[in-house]
C-alpha cells in the first residue's frame, strides 16, 4: 500500500468532515455564503505604467523598446524633448502592468490596493516607485490613479555568476497606492425587485432559500425563477432596503446536498471526493508497465604503435521491458465517502494509477459520480 495514497485519501475523508460509518450532518449556512447579489460585484482594473527607482535591476533596454518609448513619451509629456536619435540606455527604469480590484460601492477617493507586475526583463522591482498610472476598466475608461512605493517581499543577490533568490523580485504591491476617480452605477437602488445569484446551480437550493425568505420576511416576497436566480421584492427607501437586505443575507438556510463529484489533477496526482460519492460493486485488475533504458559509454581507442588512428567513442544501450501482473480485486459497493476510500485503498495503486482506474470505473458506470479532470 503506497502511504502517499493512503494520506490523500484520509485528507478527503477530513476535508468533508466525514468520520468513517458516521453519516454526513445537515449543515445550515447563510445566503450571503451561498449566493450574490446580482449587479453587485467588484470590477477589474487594469493599467500600464513604469517603475523607476531601481537599483540596476530594471529592464535591458535594447531588448525591451517599449520601455524606451514609454520614457520618451513621459518626458515629452513633462516639456523635455529628446534629440531624435537618441539611443537611451536606462538600468532604473521598468515597464509594468498595474491590476487592481475594485469593490462594489466603492466612491471617488476611495483607496485601493494595486498589484504591479513587471512584463519586460527587470531582474528585480525592489525599492522601486510606480509612476502616476490611469487604471482602466472594460469599457475603457479611467476609474482610478496609481502611483507610489512598491513593497517587494523577497531579496536577491548574485556575484562571480552565482545568485540566490528568496521569493518573488518581478512583482510586488502597493498598499492603498491607487485612488478611486469615478463610481461604478449600482443597481441596488434600481427597480422595485433585487435578485439573489446562488453560487452554484441547484434547484433544491433555490426553492429552500425563496422558503426561507418567505417565512422571515413574508408571503410572496422571494419568488425562485430557476436552479439559480431567486426574485425578491424589497422596499423602496435606501435605509430601508439597506435593513431588509441585511436581514436576508443572515438567515440561514438547510443546504441541498451538492452532486457527486471525483476531482482529478492529472499534473499533481491529486483525487478529492466530495461526501455523495458512492460505488457499485466492481472487480478492477490493474497491472504496472516500465520501460528502462540505460546507456553506458564505449571508448575505442587505436593501438600505441598504430599511425592515423582515431579514439571513437560509440554507446552501449541496454533497453529492459517488465510488466507486473495485477491481480483482480473486487470491491464491494460502498453507500459512504468512507466506503468508498476504503474500497480505493484496497488497490494499492498509486495516485496516478488511480487516474487511469477511476476512468475506467467511471465508463462501467460503477463509479457513481461526476469525474472531473483539471
Amino acid at each position: 500500500m503506497h502511504s502517499k495514497f493512503a494520506r490523500l485519501m484520509a485528507l478527503s475523508v477530513l476535508l468533508f468532515g466525514i468520520a468513517p460509518g458516521v453519516a454526513p450532518p445537515a449543515r445550515a449556512e447563510r445566503i450571503k455564503d451561498i449566493a450574490t447579489l446580482q449587479g453587485v460585484r467588484p470590477n477589474q482594473l487594469i493599467g500600464y505604467g513604469l517603475v523607476v527607482g531601481l537599483d540596476g535591476t530594471g529592464d535591458q533596454t535594447t531588448q525591451t523598446p517599449f520601455t524606451v518609448q514609454s520614457i520618451t513619451a513621459m518626458l515629452a509629456q513633462m516639456g523635455v524633448n529628446l534629440p531624435p536619435g537618441t539611443n537611451l540606455q536606462l538600468r532604473n527604469v521598468a515597464a509594468v502592468m498595474v491590476t487592481s480590484q475594485m469593490p462594489a460601492f466603492a466612491q471617488p477617493g476611495q483607496l485601493l490596493d494595486v498589484t504591479v507586475s513587471s512584463m519586460g526583463n527587470a531582474k528585480s522591482l525592489r525599492g522601486g516607485t510606480l509612476l502616476l498610472t490611469p487604471l482602466k476598466g472594460a469599457d475603457g475608461q479611467v476609474y482610478a490613479m496609481a502611483q507610489g512605493n512598491m513593497v517587494v517581499a523577497g531579496a536577491g543577490a548574485s556575484a562571480g555568476g552565482a545568485s540566490a533568490t528568496i521569493n518573488h523580485l518581478s512583482a510586488g504591491r502597493v498598499p492603498g497606492g491607487a485612488t478611486v476617480e469615478r463610481a461604478v452605477a449600482s443597481p441596488f437602488l434600481l427597480g422595485e425587485v433585487l435578485r439573489l445569484e446562488l453560487h452554484a446551480t441547484d434547484f433544491g437550493t433555490a426553492g429552500r432559500v425563496a422558503d426561507a425568505i418567505n417565512r422571515r420576511m413574508g408571503a410572496n416576497v422571494a419568488q425562485a425563477l430557476d436552479g439559480r436566480v431567486i426574485q425578491v421584492r424589497a422596499p423602496q427607501s435606501p435605509n430601508d432596503r439597506v435593513a431588509f437586505m441585511a436581514q436576508l443575507e443572515n438567515l440561514n438556510v438547510d443546504v441541498v446536498a451538492g452532486p457527486a463529484k471525483v476531482i482529478v489533477n492529472a499534473r499533481t496526482g491529486s483525487v478529492v471526493l466530495n461526501q455523495s460519492v458512492t460505488l457499485e460493486p466492481v472487480a478492477v485488475a490493474h497491472g504496472n508497465l516500465s520501460v528502462t533504458v540505460s546507456s553506458t559509454p564505449v571508448i575505442s581507442q587505436p593501438s600505441p604503435m598504430s599511425s592515423g588512428g582515431q579514439t571513437v567513442v560509440t554507446e552501449k544501450t541496454d533497453i529492459q521491458i517488465k510488466q507486473d501482473g495485477g491481480k483482480i480485486v473486487m470491491l464491494e459497493a460502498g453507500a459512504k465517502l468512507s466506503d468508498v476510500v476504503k474500497a480505493l485503498n484496497a488497490l494499492g495503486a498509486t495516485p496516478q494509477d488511480l487516474l487511469a482506474i477511476l476512468q475506467a470505473m467511471k465508463a462501467s458506470g460503477a463509479l457513481r459520480a461526476e469525474l472531473e479532470i483539471i
